[in-house]
């Protein structure tokens, strides 16, 4: 069935109209709403790309894919600044605080006054250790330009690693739908494990 629908796929022109505006648009939005599983999405457009004839399909991929997320975390970052200026606060910090769990956040914080913003690039490497760098960031009262400053190699870090994942699982197999399959999965298992190792780790220490 998926080989299939594979082999009824559009053109590359096609694609390419269509993948890299919808890449940019889930990869940003994914930065500011971070539900939406944008590493899987990068190396699954990685994929797609390795197995197509334009030889800057690659390089257009790192590029949408990195400043998409640069413009994302922007956004949130200047949302949270909102909420940490108004007395009241705001939904978008609210929603930071709620995703980061107050020992990593303690961790971020540390981190944070120990290395500065060079931690800002391990933390977009590390699952789920972009929020609490971040709401520390915000708390600590971090201008945006600082911010920013970070933000942009740590973005390009993130992207060029998870393509490098796409590019794995391309190389691997044929079929570029089997190459998805291969680079989300493997993308789901490096973002779920510390979960799991936390979840574990705690149950044994009881």
């Amino acid at each position: 069935m998926i080989q299939e629908v594979v082999g009824q796929l559009p053109p590359e022109s096609t694609q390419q109209a269509v993948g890299y505006p919808s890449l940019f648009l889930l990869v940003a939005l994914g930065a500011l709403v971070p539900v939406v599983p944008t590493g899987a999405l990068v190396s699954s457009a990685a994929v797609v790309a390795f197995h197509q004839t334009d030889p800057f399909a690659m390089l257009v991929v790192f590029g949408v894919a990195s400043s998409a997320a640069f413009l994302g975390d922007i956004c949130l970052y200047w949302l949270g600044q909102r909420g940490v200026r108004s007395k009241n606060g705001s939904k978008w910090l609210q929603a930071i605080s709620d995703r980061a769990a107050p020992e990593r956040l303690a961790q971020a914080q540390q981190k944070l006054d120990e290395h500065g913003s060079v931690v800002l690039v391990l933390s977009r490497l590390v699952p789920a250790g972009r929020i609490p760098v971040m709401l520390a960031c915000l708390l600590g009262r971090m201008p945006m330009r600082r911010f920013a400053r970070g933000d942009v190699p740590a973005c390009l870090a993130w992207a060029a690693t998870y393509q490098l994942i796409g590019i794995l699982g391309g190389s691997l197999f044929p079929e570029p739908w089997q190459g998805v399959v291969a680079a989300v999965g493997l993308t789901l298992l490096i973002s779920g494990a510390p979960a799991v190792w936390r979840r574990a780790r705690a149950r044994f220490s009881r």
